[in-house]
């Protein structure tokens, strides 16, 4: 796919927006996990995100790196923030990711003493509007700061009405109350074998099975639980594919690509399952890990995970 530039294209501005809209537009509650800053148009079809990330943050960034997931959170920030400001979704409709396909460039993952600057070029290369207010998006991301490559992306998505939306979620359609269902969490795994340093951030629970693990869910932790939901966030269960990677790998890694799926809602009220099938790693070291998830015996997510030493 060809690499779309800024140098022969004419920026559009736009109003500032408040922090108040932003906060809201990419579905936070916590000002303080914000990191969209604003936007400006290209064109109708490409826009310019401009992000920022810190020097530290208690959940992405670790031993003087960011972790890969910090710029996953970016893309979900940014075309929700996109979605109302540019394609006029209404904020009442609810978002949801189908799939993913990302690649980060593990040199611009290091903290520096400064906060870094990251722009997303933005291309939605497809809007499809379907019957009853339903839209289905497919964007191609590319990301850049301090003059290095980030990363790039392919996610399709959809947002549906309210009405809809409360119609496919059933039973579980209120999020206070699917949220109130989760059990409480299950221990944790050792952080280090997940290449975490702290076990509040672990998201997976011992089996027996080296291979295999409960997916911990944790409703008390901030990050990934900024407010209450419906169903178990997207965030939650590509960390889940990080760690079953980094513990499957059985050596120091870092994620460099998800090749992810969503293939159905994950419900709070029951327990999954983690499981991960790692490929042998190149001549490089770059190896490759199915992870799967499933509740109820059917498969709820996949992700293939792409790996370096660390």
């Amino acid at each position: 796919m060809t690499s779309c530039t800024t140098a022969n294209l004419q920026l559009i501005s736009v109003p500032p927006q408040t922090p108040a809209g932003i906060l809201t537009q990419v579905r936070k509650t916590d000002a303080g996990e914000v990191l969209v800053a604003g936007w400006s148009r290209i064109s109708d079809t490409t826009q310019h995100v401009t992000v920022g990330w810190p020097t530290a943050h208690e959940f992405y960034a670790e031993d003087g790196r960011y972790r890969p997931l910090l710029f996953v959170e970016s893309l979900r920030q940014g075309l929700a923030l996109l979605s109302h400001s540019v394609h006029e979704v209404p904020l009442g409709h609810r978002l949801g990711w189908e799939a993913v396909d990302l690649s980060v460039n593990p040199e611009a993952l290091h903290v520096t003493s400064e906060p870094v600057t990251v722009t997303l070029l933005v291309t939605h290369q497809s809007v499809r509007r379907r019957r009853l207010g339903s839209a289905h998006f497919a964007s191609r991301i590319e990301a850049r700061h301090s003059g290095l490559q980030l990363g790039t992306a392919e996610v399709h998505y959809t947002t549906h009405p309210p009405a809809l939306y409360d119609r496919l979620r059933g039973r579980y359609a209120n999020a206070r109350e699917a949220f109130a269902l989760a059990a409480p969490p299950t221990p944790p795994v050792p952080p280090s074998l997940v290449g975490r340093t702290r076990a509040r951030d672990v998201v997976l629970s011992p089996t027996g099975s080296a291979l295999g693990w409960q997916l911990r869910v944790d409703t008390g932790h901030r990050v990934l639980f900024d407010h209450p939901h419906d169903h178990i966030p997207g965030m939650v269960l590509l960390e889940a594919a990080d760690q079953a990677a980094q513990a499957a790998t059985g050596r120091p890694v870092t994620a460099v690509g998800f090749d992810t799926t969503f293939v159905r809602y994950v419900e709070f009220d029951r327990p999954c399952l983690v499981t991960a099938e790692p490929e042998a790693p190149d001549g490089l070291g770059r190896a490759r890990t199915r992870v799967e998830i499933t509740q109820d015996g059917r498969r709820v997510f996949t992700s293939t995970v792409t790996t370096l030493p660390r």
